[in-house]
């Protein structure tokens, strides 16, 4: 940690406040108390924040396991020295199976075939499995039906090479401020469990709560929490409690490469979508769409320059963009630009391009240097 992924003298850049990362997780960790466990999503790149360096912070701020979307995610982490839990909550194909088991990760299961595939492949490494069975109980994309539950975790535990180590559904809509669906959710797994105890079946480890289930849901914390973008400062909507204050961990900045003072009548940019209609003075980024700086945003966005907004002016290309510094005195190239962080909130350019925090974050291409600070 501490040190960029890439060479720091690139004036588009990404700061990552891993101190920030600590003391949202420890405060987690205060809310949920110490009976259970806590898994951070760190899939996507730790949403683009740096999976390995958000895991280390994590794990020594109260997070005891990870969860990833893939197994080269949790490879990646393996080969970094991170011996933690991790589970891998999107199903895979039964042909990768034996990824899960090379890098000792557990997997998210609901069909006999990965059953199949992953008993195989345990026994020929003469080692074991952990799986967690997913319910889908009201997202509509992985999982189980509730009504199949008991069937499918007798087959589960029929296979001599796999451990069952837990059962778990997910909220599609908690970050919204009626809970009723969620609530329709939480009934529904509490009647998975009960009919799993009827069978004579306990299930070591029940999860269902993300990061709106952590600042709303206390009923849904069960044996363990799967906070996600909520160790990164941020809340999923306008819609959930602050239950919780949190910091935000990533601030994307670049530098002023050019300043020019055009004429009125002067096009800017491909398609000449703005043109000026007096003297404009314009500084030019070397940020794009290409850096993960999102297109929509021409003609509307602002960025930060001496902590004065300024206005996005033409289309942002894949490695530029261009704004109007009429009204900022004495805009000089090498001059330091907020493109989102401290006093221009990633929520703000969610909002302006219709899209979601956590796709902003995570869209930051891995070509833009990390900066780790603490």
């Amino acid at each position: 940690m501490g040190q960029a992924r890439q060479s720091v003298e690139r004036a588009t850049r990404v700061i990552i406040d891993l101190g920030a990362v600590s003391y949202n997780v420890a405060e987690i960790r205060k809310k949920i108390g110490n009976e259970r466990g806590m898994m951070t999503m760190v899939k996507a790149d730790g949403y683009g924040h740096g999976a390995v360096e958000v895991s280390q912070a994590a794990l020594g701020s109260g997070a005891d396991s990870l969860g990833v979307a893939l197994p080269e995610e949790g490879q990646q982490l393996r080969e970094a020295g991170i011996e933690a839990p991790i589970l891998v909550v999107g199903l895979i194909q039964p042909k990768e199976a034996y990824k899960v088991v090379k890098f000792r990760l557990s997997q998210a299961v609901a069909s006999v075939e990965l059953l199949e595939a992953l008993d195989g492949e345990a026994g020929k490494a003469s080692t074991k499995v952990d799986v967690h069975v997913k319910v889908d109980t009201g997202m509509g994309r992985i999982g189980i039906n509730p009504e199949d539950a008991v069937p499918f975790v007798r087959k589960v535990m029929g296979f001599k090479n796999l451990n069952l180590e837990g059962i778990f559904s997910h909220f599609p809509s908690a970050d919204e401020r009626d809970k009723t669906f969620s609530m329709g959710q939480l009934q529904l797994f509490e009647q998975v469990i009960s009919n799993l105890r009827l069978a004579g079946i306990e299930m070591p480890k029940k999860h269902m709560a993300n990061s709106a289930g952590v600042l709303d849901l206390p009923q849904s914390y069960y044996d363990m929490v799967r906070p996600g973008l909520m160790i990164y400062g941020l809340y999923s909507s306008t819609e959930v409690s602050r239950s919780i204050e949190l910091r935000p961990a990533m601030t994307f900045k670049t530098k002023v490469s050019q300043v020019k003072v055009v004429p009125s009548g002067t096009p800017i940019g491909y398609g000449r979508t703005f043109v000026t209609r007096k003297k404009t003075t314009v500084a030019t980024l070397p940020v794009g769409y290409g850096d993960g700086y999102n297109r929509l945003l021409s003609n509307r966005g602002e960025v930060l320059i001496k902590g004065r907004r300024v206005p996005i002016i033409g289309n942002v290309c894949m490695d530029m963009c261009m704004v109007d510094v009429s009204d900022v005195e004495d805009v000089q190239p090498g001059d330091d630009v907020i493109l989102f962080g401290e006093d221009l909130p990633v929520e703000e350019i969610a909002t302006k391009i219709g899209t979601i925090v956590n796709e902003v974050v995570a869209a930051v291409s891995k070509r833009v240097p990390r900066i780790y600070i603490q």
